[in-house]
C-alpha cells in the first residue's frame, strides 16, 4: 500500500494570502496534486490542513481515498505537518509520495515513476530528478520515525541529505514542476 502525503498546512505568508486556494485553470491549487495522486493510483491521499483549515478543506474535493486531517502545530513549520500525515497514514502502508500544495505542474506519471521504482527496488527514498533541479519524493516506512523527529521548516529533504546512500534517485528530464511562492509565480503555472 501507498500513501501520497499533500503537505497544505503553511500560513503563504510570502504569497500574502492563503495560497491553497489561489485559483489556477479553474480550481484550487491545492487539489492539483490531490488529482495526481489519484489519478497515478495511490492506495491513501492524506491532505494535510492548518492555516486557514476550514476555508481550504471547504474549497478542496476530497475523491476516493482522499481525506483531511488538521495539523494544530503548522505553525512550528513543515516537519509537523509531514509527522501528521505520516501518525494519519494506513498501519498498511509501506511508504509515502510527499508532495506540496503549491506544486500544480506534479502529474500523475511523476508520482507513478516514484512509486513503480520503490515496489521495483525497495529503496529507502525514491526520489525525482529534473534536469532544472529535485522533485518530489518516495520514504519508505523504515524511514518514518526519524522523519517524526524532524523539526521545523523542514522536509524529506532533510532526510535525503543526512542519507545519501539510501536514496534512489529516478531521472525525469525536463523542467522540475515550479513552486508557488508569491503570486507572480501563478503566470508561470
Amino acid at each position: 500500500m501507498i500513501t501520497a502525503i499533500v503537505l497544505a498546512a503553511g500560513p503563504s505568508t510570502r504569497f500574502g494570502d492563503t495560497k491553497q486556494l489561489a485559483q489556477v485553470r479553474g480550481k484550487p491549487l491545492a487539489q492539483y496534486p490531490i488529482d495526481a495522486a489519484l489519478e497515478a493510483g495511490v492506495d491513501e491521499i492524506l491532505v494535510v490542513l492548518g492555516h486557514d483549515a476550514e476555508r481550504v478543506r471547504e474549497a478542496l474535493r476530497f475523491p476516493g481515498p482522499a481525506r483531511w486531517i488538521v495539523n494544530p502545530a503548522y505553525a512550528s513549520g513543515m516537519a509537523s505537518s509531514l509527522t501528521a500525515g505520516l501518525r494519519a497514514a494506513d498501519p498498511a502502508s509501506e511508504g509515502v509520495v510527499v508532495l506540496l500544495a503549491d506544486q500544480p505542474g506534479v502529474k500523475a506519471q511523476h508520482i507513478r515513476a516514484l512509486t513503480e521504482a520503490f515496489r521495483t527496488r525497495r529503496s529507502p527514498i525514491v526520489r525525482l530528478r529534473f534536469r532544472s533541479g529535485p522533485g518530489p519524493a518516495l520514504l519508505a516506512r523504515e524511514l518514518w520515525t526519524e522523519a517524526m523527529a524532524l523539526e521545523g521548516d523542514v522536509g524529506a529533504r532533510a532526510l535525503m541529505e543526512r542519507h545519501p546512500e539510501k536514496v534512489e534517485t529516478v531521472d525525469m528530464g525536463g523542467d522540475a514542476p515550479p513552486d508557488v511562492d508569491v503570486p507572480e509565480d501563478l503566470d508561470r503555472v
